[in-house]
């Protein structure tokens, strides 16, 4: 099943200058204004200079489109952000730095002695309720 949808004016100028800005960036080129244009040019689409300018220079001050994408997951109740990807490649052979290893803490069992929710001093229920 095929599918289309039709947008028009300013929602298809921004629908362009995302997919190009996302192309650019896909195939490893600066996102500027110019190379906006230029793709979408190529692709038979027209985006106007203030619309194309205005997304390179917003990619550009957020520090890259990166930000712009969600980290893979199944939904639900949010979570953290992704680690930003690094440009530079691992140094061949470097291992990562292991993370510290965390003290195990010792289990407490609640229902071993103590008070119990009424405030009585150990098990066996008592007579205060």
């Amino acid at each position: 099943m095929p599918l289309s949808f039709k947008v028009s004016g300013a929602e298809k100028d921004q629908l362009v200058a995302s997919m190009t800005a996302i192309l650019l960036h896909d195939c490893g080129l600066e996102i500027t204004a110019e190379n906006i244009r230029s793709v979408a040019a190529s692709t038979g689409n027209v985006v106007p200079g203030n619309i194309s300018e205005l997304f390179a220079t917003y990619i550009e001050k957020a520090g890259g489109v990166e930000k712009f994408f969600g980290a893979p997951g199944a939904g639900g109740g949010g979570g953290g952000a992704a680690a930003p990807a690094s440009s530079a490649p691992a140094a061949a052979g470097a291992a990562a730095p292991a993370a510290p290893e965390k003290p195990k803490e010792e289990e407490v069992d609640a229902l071993d002695g103590g008070m119990d929710m009424f405030g009585g001093g150990g098990g066996g229920g008592g007579g205060d309720y």
